[in-house]
């Protein structure tokens, strides 16, 4: 790329300086300027040199200047300011990479190599408890987009789903379905008010009743015998009298749970394991849909059945970092930059969330992915010090795990069709406004930012819809390409090449320089873990080339020109095509 082009100059005339004894050696900083007036691209390594150097920034500029080798992608080195380095390049530097775009095709800006090594992303992992809701889909997207972006950045990437199917929620789950199941056996009951109560439940409940008849059916008088009915807060009860009615209400779902076991023995694990087979399937239903797949589904159960989590706590104990203390076991994260340890193993012997997922953090580094990044939401941010403590604790390696936290999504307008319970579900989303501008507009903001979606316009064609305004450039050059074969003309993309020169509009060499800028904005993406870059881009460069389409004839002009604006064109579609396919959205040859 242009960019470390640059950066290489720069880097031998440091290094001519420094054989000479100098200069110290320093890392290269280049950027894009953002005032043409001041070049192409700047460096401010005459600063960064100073101290060490203790010369003048100035001085160290014209040093460095006058030790650039000679090429000819540079048309003339300035010096501003105190000691910026400021480069203008000739315009057959990017007429070069109009040449490079043809070429590479779907590889433009793209390293396959895998060089930077493995990293094993897990993203979504959201609990087969009930439907996903749009903030399960901002992740998707962002996960998958990332993970595209990444593995064209010389990543060896390795997609996994985390599947919570072991904990309390899969059995509120069971437990919500087989009260549900009851009702069809008959029973009169009152659903609990910390049971699931949407309208899947009761699907799964119908299929039960369908294959199994009445094998499940008991009494519910027997169900809820001793079990005291569910209270319920006053209004305008307190925070501390709600928090206390909440807690009854949990004690009181833990007792429907144990009832259950003991009343359905194998049938409980029978109604669990369908209960969850449904919402998993529907999850992976809804992911695919979205075009988002993983290498690997890991469930939460298989680890603790396989003996992985115990495995996990064992060497946990024999590192010497548990202990005991009222009955459970406790994990010493405090010194490992946890603000507390954390509890392991509860007192009536089930292990917590937290060791399961310990123990899946170690197997994902036992099967020899050194490099772990997580997608999780806003809401577990306090559980990122416990989780990397523990990782600490037993590799030593502060630098394992990544996290990465999606902010929360709210829908700004629009009118949405059939509704799931009191919330929109990710995949009613995808059905009001498509798969393409799902993710289009929730890659549209940093993703450690708030997301308004809004639904009108995500539905609306028309130029104000930036996924709508990305997709139309492409089916504009499309567009162009037929109406070059319905007048009988023919393209010659050689004569195009050797013609670049006559490219001379402010529109051309504009266009030039942004679809440049690609392979820098996808590194940026890449290293930052920042998919919002490419979005905007896309939107930028779509932005250009409306406004080269609006200015200028392409087919009309003189057979060389011609040629040289529809190779032009081409490699703008070429880098839509590659940008919007990093981001899963689809380039369409027709609007």
């Amino acid at each position: 790329m242009l960019k470390n082009d640059v950066a290489l100059l720069l880097g031998a005339a440091i290094a001519r300086i420094e054989t000479a004894g100098l200069l110290p050696a320093a890392a290269v900083h280049v950027e894009r300027t953002r005032d043409p007036a001041h070049g192409d691209f700047a460096s401010n390594v005459a600063m960064t040199l100073a101290k060490a150097a203790r010369r003048k920034p100035r001085a160290i500029a014209e040093a460095l200047v006058a030790a650039l080798p000679a090429t000819d992608i540079v048309d003339r080195v300035e010096i501003a300011g105190p000691g910026f380095i400021n480069f203008h390049l000739k315009p057959a530097a990017f007429e070069a990479a109009i040449r490079e775009i043809l070429e590479a095709g779907p590889d433009y800006g793209h390293d396959r190599s895998g060089e930077r090594g493995p990293i094993l992303i897990e993203f979504v992992s959201a609990n087969p408890t009930g439907p996903m809701h749009v903030g399960h889909g901002r992740g998707a997207a962002y996960g998958d987009s990332l993970a595209n972006i990444l593995a064209v950045s010389g990543y060896r990437v390795h997609r996994e789903y985390y599947i919570n199917d072991a904990g309390r929620q899969a059995d509120i789950l069971a437990v919500s379905v087989w009260l549900r199941y009851l009702e069809l056996c008959g029973e009169h009951l009152g659903f609990p008010q910390r049971a699931y109560p949407g309208d899947y439940i009761r699907e799964t409940a119908v299929a039960l009743f369908t294959e199994h008849g009445r094998a499940f059916c008991h009494e519910a008088a027997a169900v809820f015998r001793d079990i005291p009915d569910d209270p319920i807060a006053a209004p305008g009860a307190d925070h501390d009298e709600r928090e206390r009615i909440k807690g009854l209400q949990e004690d009181r779902a833990d007792a429907l749970i144990l009832r259950a076991r003991q009343l359905l023995g194998d049938g409980y694990g029978v109604i669990q394991r369908r209960a969850l087979a449904d919402q998993l399937a529907v999850i992976r239903a809804t992911l695919t849909d979205f075009g988002v797949t993983f290498d690997r589904w890991c469930s939460e159960r298989d680890l603790v059945t396989s003996g992985v989590a115990t495995a996990a706590m064992e060497r946990l104990r024999a590192a010497g970092h548990v202990y005991e203390d009222g009955g459970a076991l406790w994990l010493r994260t405090s010194a490992f930059g946890d603000e507390k340890d954390r509890v392991l193993i509860k007192a009536d012997g089930s292990a917590t969330y937290f060791a399961n997922d310990i123990a899946y953090h170690i197997d994902k580094l036992d099967r020899g992915h050194p490099r772990l990044l997580d997608v999780w939401g806003a809401d577990h941010h306090g559980y990122i010090g416990r989780v990397r403590a523990a990782i600490t604790a037993l590799t030593g390696r502060q630098d394992a795990l990544s996290v990465q936290l999606v902010q929360f999504v709210t829908l700004a307008s629009g009118r949405m069709g059939k509704r799931s319970g009191n919330f929109v579900t990710f995949r009613e989303l995808i059905a009001e406004t498509g798969r393409d501008a799902t993710r289009f507009f929730y890659l549209l903001r940093s993703h450690d930012q708030h997301l308004e979606f809004n639904i009108d316009l995500a539905r609306a064609r028309s130029n104000d819809n930036p996924v709508y305004y990305v997709q139309y450039a492409h089916a504009r050059i499309q567009s162009v390409l037929r109406q070059l074969a319905d007048k009988g003309l023919t393209h010659d993309m050689a004569s195009g090449n050797a013609s670049l020169a006559r490219l001379t509009e402010p529109h051309e060499r504009e266009l030039m320089g942004r679809l440049s800028r690609y392979p820098e904005v996808v590194e940026v993406a890449a290293v930052n873990y920042e998919p919002h870059h490419l979005a905007h881009y896309l939107i930028e460069l779509a932005n250009d080339f409306h406004g080269y389409y609006n200015a200028h004839k392409f087919i009309g002009a003189s057979d060389e020109l011609r040629d040289a604006r529809l190779n032009l064109c081409l490699a703008t579609r070429q880098v839509i095509r590659n940008g919007l396919g990093l981001l899963g959205v689809s380039a369409p040859e027709t609007m």
